[in-house]
């Protein structure tokens, strides 16, 4: 991967983020509004549709004739991203949006470091060091100094 495209990755995982924490806000308002698994459900109700809109509109590059080929664990994102949406809405109104997404950062670091480790679902193996988990434990400190009041 050249200079180019690691930007590029990098910029588009920023925005992921931007979207990540402005979603987890909008969800957790409806959610205060019509409840938290309701919001849950609308969200991914609208989610589907967008998604199925897209694809209409014919801006997919994969072939969805070819689900059946995808081992059966895959289907568990779907089960994983309701759950996610719901602790979301669930712990934001609690504790804060940058409190709260700090501690989704240190959850989503320390999972991916252990799935890169373990080459899991057939990722490239990557180890993990001293230095990575020295990352994650001050990840983890700013989202705790992220919960103290001023």
């Amino acid at each position: 991967m050249n200079l180019t495209d690691t930007l590029l990755a990098f910029i588009l995982a920023g925005l992921a983020g931007l979207s990540m924490a402005l979603q987890g806000s909008m969800n957790s308002a409806l959610g205060k509004t019509i409840g938290q698994l309701e919001a849950t459900a609308v969200v991914h109700l609208i989610g589907t549709v967008t998604a199925a809109g897209l694809l209409l509109l014919g801006l997919g590059k994969g072939d969805l004739a070819r689900y059946a080929d995808a081992p059966p664990y895959t289907y568990l994102g779907g089960v994983l991203s309701v759950v996610i949406i719901y602790l979301v809405v669930a712990s934001i109104p609690r504790v804060g949006v940058a409190p709260a997404t700090t501690a989704i950062i240190v959850g989503q670091v320390l999972t991916a470091a252990l799935i890169d480790h373990l080459g899991l679902f057939g990722l490239k193996r990557i180890s993990f060091s001293y230095l990575k988990l020295l990352g994650i434990a001050l990840l983890a400190a700013g989202a705790w100094f992220l919960l103290s009041e001023d």
